[in-house]
């Protein structure tokens, strides 16, 4: 039993209920202010299959720079890169560019053979398909060709800008 007086109950009482009407007040204006940006957006058009496309030529002319940080600053903050020569799953820039300190070592240059792209959403997009590396090597200069099944995952970031935010490459199986 509440020992309090009836008068602080009611307080207390209305106190809880002015907090939770204010929380919920809060809540609603939070989710009708989302509701209003995703709004706005409704006037941006989606990106075309051209556009998705040009992202990876981005992506290739970053790695013609021999630039780790360049190809890097092309992935979000939180990007997953499962890279065509590596076993480790980069999870964070400074993996994305060690990963790439290595690769470009081979002065890649990429060909798309095949692409399939999926506008999911006015802010999300996926480009799969197989592409291919030209490649030489860093040490002995001898040239080589390595093909590769893609997937990217891009997300429009609040600043506009379209990053990478998984990319997984992995060579073609033998046979």
């Amino acid at each position: 039993m509440d020992r309090r007086p009836a008068r602080r109950r009611t307080a207390a009482a209305a106190t809880v209920t002015a907090v939770l009407a204010a929380g919920t007040l809060a809540l609603g204006a939070g989710v009708a202010g989302a509701d209003a940006r995703s709004t706005g957006q409704k006037h941006a058009k989606p990106m075309t299959k051209a556009q998705v496309l040009g992202l990876f030529d981005d992506w290739n002319t970053a790695l013609q720079t021999g630039d780790p940080r360049k190809v890097a600053d092309l992935y979000a903050k939180d990007a997953v890169l499962l890279p065509t020569v590596s076993n480790q799953v980069r999870t964070d820039r400074a993996e994305i560019v060690d990963y790439f300190e290595h690769f470009l070592q081979n002065k890649p240059h990429g060909t798309k053979v095949e692409s399939v792209v999926n506008v999911l959403d006015r802010d999300t997009v996926i480009d799969t398909g197989v592409y291919e590396f030209a490649l030489t090597d860093h040490e002995t200069g001898e040239k080589s060709t390595v093909k590769a099944r893609y997937t990217y995952a891009y997300e429009k970031q609040p600043n506009g800008k379209w990053l990478i935010v998984n990319h997984h490459s992995s060579k073609m199986p033998q046979g």
